[in-house]
């Protein structure tokens, strides 16, 4: 759960209006495994992307980003995000690919 909350912090103190912008909502913590120290997904209704965006942290401290359409596909990647690139990314939710 720790992991979730540095993530949604992360991403405040770059854009505190970010999160609300992409209409997000439904948070959830996702625990640690073998393959990540944990995570957050959330549900998201931007102009470009509705649905849930899933944020997990590797071993190595770096994001993989996971934008996933309503049946939970994911229709986006993103690998080797750094804490200071998250809403940089994130902004896919409200304009697409620039």
């Amino acid at each position: 759960m720790e992991i979730a909350k540095i993530i949604i912090e992360q991403i405040n103190s770059i854009d505190r209006w970010a999160l609300g912008a992409y209409g997000s909502t439904n948070f959830y913590h996702i625990p640690e495994s073998p393959e990540f120290a944990g995570g957050l997904i959330f549900s998201v209704n931007g102009l470009v992307h509705k649905g849930k965006v899933k944020i997990l942290l590797t071993w190595m401290d770096e994001y993989k980003i996971f934008f996933l359409n309503q049946n939970g596909i994911s229709i986006k990647e993103v690998n080797g995000v750094y804490c200071d690139m998250l809403v940089e990314v994130l902004d896919y939710i409200e304009y697409g690919d620039k």
